[in-house]
């Protein structure tokens, strides 16, 4: 299975590539799409729609791994975000590929065991799973992660059944205990 990881973003969109070969997960390429700044929104989505139909183009993977929306404290960058996520989305449905979205929170978990990880502590564990010591930015690690994390929850989908990794909330019950006395 080979799987196109995207960390969307209007000013840095990161693509990583793997493929999972005979239980090996192996690093095709990663890197980033860097609209010039002064360009309006409108032409840095289509210069992201562009590179990433190239990579596409270049790969071929089967399957598309997406960061997951998340809550931004300003809202003009959130509806930025969700444009550029928009345009990748549609870059790899118009390719033909399954489209897939994680939490940041479920790839971080997927890949080190914390949901909370922080950047350095994903970056470490890539290195050392994949065997690539340099990271061209942030963003090409982050979406390497997240088709790492589609990798290894499709693996685990496949031996234990889908409804097994089916993700439950645990609601916090109160009790009388909890009531202060």
């Amino acid at each position: 299975m080979r799987v196109i990881g995207i960390d969307p973003g209007s000013r840095v969109c990161g693509y990583g590539v793997l493929e999972a070969q005979n239980g090996e997960i192996i690093h095709l390429a990663s890197g980033c799409i860097v609209p010039k700044s002064t360009l309006p929104l409108n032409e840095r989505l289509k210069v992201i729609y562009d590179g990433i139909l190239k990579v596409i183009d270049r790969y071929s993977p089967e399957v598309m791994s997406i960061e997951d929306i998340f809550f931004a404290k300003n809202a003009s960058s959130a509806l930025k975000l969700g444009q550029a996520r928009g345009v990748v989305i549609l870059a790899g449905s118009n390719s033909g590929i399954s489209v897939h979205e994680y939490a940041p929170t479920k790839v971080k978990l997927a890949l080190t065991g914390r949901g909370r990880a922080n950047k350095a502590e994903v970056q470490n564990m890539l290195s050392r799973l994949l065997g690539v010591t340099q990271w061209e930015k942030e963003d090409a690690s982050d979406a390497v992660a997240i088709a790492f994390c589609h990798i290894s929850i499709s693996q685990i989908e496949t031996k234990l059944g889908k409804e097994f990794v089916q993700t439950r909330r645990k609601r916090r019950r109160f009790t009388i205990d909890d009531l202060p006395s």
